[in-house]
């Protein structure tokens, strides 16, 4: 909406001090900082539910520096944490919000603490996701909620945004713990984790209890904290505009009903509505090609609102072009990718492209492998999208495949759909695929040889933390083991995304910029609506949701005048 200038009397259908555009973890954060400082909040969320993007992710929380990994006994300071900003992100992004994120990170998890119902543990050996970096640590600094019993939001359970996977109410494992189930063939480790969620799932359908952990834990928990700071909270009711006067942002024009209405905001609007994953347009206008919204899993309400209404009032966009990459499958289901992280890590696969050729470390950072899949497609001249994820008996026999457990038969959907694909011999997968079966054999070859020594010397995969971490330890080389054993599977893959990471310029105090670099006074933005503090990097698990949250509270703190 223009600028309405001086004594235009809009009329207004509601007014608040704190106006929070999406009901996400960076929203829901700024809402409870907003509201324990004493300031009139509202969160306004266009989709049914909230919990945002957040809910349907692993929930992981990456704040360098927290007090809960100095309880753990990890050396980490403020000075570390720069260190490893800066040889991850470098000067992508401006120094001074680095700063900001490492300087307010510790005191958003302590205000979670000590203010809201909101409780984390550190995922001890959650490696960084560049260890070996200056100011890395194969330790890690991620965060996870504390198993949270959904069924405290009472009523409101039904505006909360349910599990990308039905059924994973009862289990009550962490996203860290799942890794070890995943191999449990060889480990009593994940035997014993197994039979704990075995346990759980039983126990926890008897009582009754939904036990929230990962995405649902994160939010879920802030979501209970809302309901308990007595927020109130309106879903359906989506950002149309942002109302300026005089040059000040002073409120939004919101969708709700069928209606157009105007919500004051006294001290300002924080968006927080996430990025444009679903906006196919703007994904065909910004990101690489090919990309497609079907391959990400990102809430469907992610459709670039909150950065086209502070386009269209002159706020600088930056990273565009980028996204939370991962490689994704569509096994599980046709509206949720699988996001493929430990089928890639694990020992007997390997991934080809189109001319059966291996050309990545398949166990790197999830966004390492979009960004060489995109840099292959796009300029060597060979087709990557998609690409083909090799396994072998042994691996089937031995690892989960998505939810599919060890030696259980793959669900017949996954091959009528072509994304999965068998055949008993290495030359007959090539074909079925259409891959050169000659091409196909060699790289195997080639592989194999590299796996039986335990060293990776075309693309070093195993020679990090970050990659042992999804490994089998039963290995030598954690992440290699030959393939040998008939019949032979294929896993297309496409490359995905968790969320777009470009979007509105802000500075140190999450406020947002215009073109000229000049504060836009009354609005503010977190989370992947922003331009991501952390650039074009992925420094480690939760970096996504652990800087949403930050300049969420940032934010909240600058508007009500604490900072």
């Amino acid at each position: 909406m223009a600028d309405n200038g001086a004594g235009a009397g809009i009329r207004w259908d509601k007014e608040v001090d704190w106006l929070v555009v999406g009901g996400g973890g960076a929203g829901m954060v700024s809402a409870l900082t907003a509201k324990h400082l004493g300031l009139d909040t509202l969160v306004i969320e266009k989709s049914p539910y909230m919990g945002g993007s957040t809910a349907r992710s692993g929930g992981v929380v990456w704040i360098p520096n927290n007090y809960l990994v100095h309880e753990g006994g990890l050396p980490d300071s403020e000075e570390r944490a720069r260190t490893y900003m800066a040889s991850t992100v470098g000067n992508r992004v401006p120094s001074e919000v680095q700063e900001s994120f490492v300087k307010y990170g510790p005191q958003m998890i302590e205000f979670l603490r000590d203010h809201t119902e909101t409780r984390f543990i550190w995922s001890k050996g959650y490696s960084d996701y560049y260890p070996e970096a200056p100011g890395g640590f194969s330790e890690g600094r991620a965060l996870e909620a504390v198993p949270f019993n959904g069924t405290l939001l009472g009523a409101n359970q039904k505006y909360f945004r349910p599990p990308v996977l039905s059924g994973t109410h009862y289990a009550g494992l962490l996203l860290f713990e799942l890794f070890s189930v995943a191999r449990m063939r060889h480990h009593w480790d994940g035997k014993r984790k197994f039979m704990k969620a075995a346990f759980n799932t039983i126990a926890n359908r008897l009582l009754g209890k939904k036990v929230m952990t990962a995405g649902q834990g994160t939010a879920g928990r802030l979501f209970y904290s809302i309901l308990r700071a007595n927020i109130p909270f309106e879903v359906n009711t989506g950002l149309t505009s942002v109302v300026m006067e005089n040059g000040r942002v002073v409120g939004a024009e919101v969708s709700k009903g069928g209606k157009t209405l105007r919500y004051k905001a006294r001290r300002g609007v924080a968006l927080t509505a996430g990025g444009f994953a679903h906006n196919q347009e703007m994904r065909d206008r910004y990101l690489p090609h090919p990309t497609s919204s079907k391959w990400s899993l990102a809430a469907e309400s992610d459709t670039g609102d909150a950065i086209r209404a502070g386009e269209s009032i002159g706020a600088r966009l930056d990273l565009m072009d980028d996204a939370w990459w991962g490689p994704v499958s569509h096994v599980n289901a046709n509206e949720n990718p699988h996001f493929c992280v430990l089928e890639r890590s694990l020992p007997g696969s390997m991934i080809v492209n189109s001319s059966g050729d291996r050309f990545v470390n398949e166990a790197a950072p999830y966004c390492d492998v979009v960004t060489r899949i995109y840099e292959m497609h796009n300029g060597a001249g060979t087709s990557c999208v998609p690409v083909w994820l090799i396994l072998d008996k042994a691996y089937k026999d031995y690892y989960m495949i998505a939810s599919n457990m060890p030696r259980q038969p793959l669900p017949k959907r996954w091959s009528e759909s072509g994304d999965v694909v068998s055949a008993p011999s290495l030359a007959e997968l090539a074909e079925k695929i259409g891959v050169p079966a000659d091409r196909l054999v060699k790289s195997m070859e080639r592989f194999n040889k590299l796996a039986e020594t335990g060293v990776d010397e075309d693309y070093h995969r195993g020679d990090s933390a970050h990659d042992r971490m999804y490994g089998d330890p039963f290995f030598k080389n954690p992440n290699l083991a030959p393939l040998t054993k008939a019949p032979f599977f294929a896993i297309r893959l496409y490359p995905g995304d968790i969320g777009t990471r470009g979007g509105l310029v802000i500075n140190k105090f999450g406020q947002v910029v215009s073109q000229s670099g000049e504060v836009i006074e009354g609005l503010w933005a977190a989370g992947n609506s922003t331009a991501s503090v952390m650039g074009n990097s992925y420094p480690g698990p939760g970096a996504t949701i652990g800087p949403a949250m930050t300049f969420g509270y940032i934010a909240a703190m600058k508007g009500a005048g604490h900072i």
